[in-house]
């Protein structure tokens, strides 16, 4: 089960919880970030919309995102609300809890490799990672990017740090950003083949600057001549694409070509 280091939630927070008991008049779901607690949702806070029975809107069993908006402390009562949390909010807790997720499970491997327990992984990491990189995952995001270096920069321990690295290597895919296009390059002058070569030779003079693009130009059949950017996230890459675009079609001009670019919308 994933930790928070507050024992209770803060009114107005999203939060992951579990339905498991429904009565007439509302429903308790335990708060699966928070060791479990219950909290309480009234039926008036159940849907904006018309039900006949609560049992319309959520079943025991189903995990769902609330809102949360009342906390007693002294008490240790919360109550939440499911009508108040937008599709939006909604889509973003639950990626947030699917990250939290996978770095729990990153931890608790971390924790057996050391022969520790799940509370010192997340003391002489987890929460390191959290306060120097906003969340848990990102850290190690981080971590798998730029190495040990990563986690020393956090606060984080050489030992735990060595042992993060390797997992985060193995687990972790590090998203990248691709772009493609197509290039349309004519010419008409007697030395129109040699001027198009060296006007297909600029993209990857450019990337030279930028050592983490990788960069593949061929032809589709001439005038055609696409080009697959790859680079580890989109603002690098679209500067990287804007610079090759500028260039191209600068040099282009100067040897009498005519070039046009078109992107390709990439399936995700």
């Amino acid at each position: 089960m994933i930790k928070k280091r507050e024992k209770l939630p803060r009114v107005n927070e999203l939060v992951v919880g579990t339905v498991k008991r429904i009565f007439e008049h509302g429903a308790f779901v335990t708060l699966d970030e928070y060791g479990g607690i219950e909290a309480y949702c009234p039926v008036g806070e159940a849907s904006h919309s018309w039900f006949k029975s609560i049992r319309d809107v959520m079943r025991e069993g189903q995990k769902k995102v609330f809102k949360v908006i009342r906390v007693n402390r002294r008490r240790g009562h919360v109550d939440v609300s499911l009508k108040r949390v937008t599709d939006q909010e909604r889509a973003r807790k639950m990626r947030e809890w699917k990250r939290a997720v996978s770095a729990h499970k990153l931890l608790e491997i971390i924790a057996e490799k050391m022969g520790k327990t799940i509370d010192d992984a997340y003391r002489e990491l987890g929460w390191k990672l959290e306060d120097y990189y906003g969340e848990i995952y990102a850290g190690f995001e981080e971590i798998a990017k730029r190495g040990i270096r990563a986690a020393l920069e956090a606060g984080v321990s050489e030992d735990w740090a060595k042992v993060a690295l390797m997992l985060a290597k193995e687990r972790i895919k590090i998203p990248e950003a691709k772009i493609s296009g197509v290039f349309v390059i004519q010419s008409y002058s007697p030395k129109g083949v040699e001027d198009i070569k060296k006007v297909l030779e600029i993209p990857s003079k450019i990337v030279e600057k930028y050592p983490k693009i990788k960069i593949r130009v061929y032809t589709m059949g001439a005038p055609r001549y696409r080009m697959d950017l790859t680079a580890p996230n989109y603002k690098i890459a679209e500067k990287c694409l804007k610079e090759i675009i500028d260039e191209v079609l600068s040099f282009a001009q100067k040897l009498g070509c005519k070039v046009s670019f078109s992107r390709i919308e990439l399936k995700k």
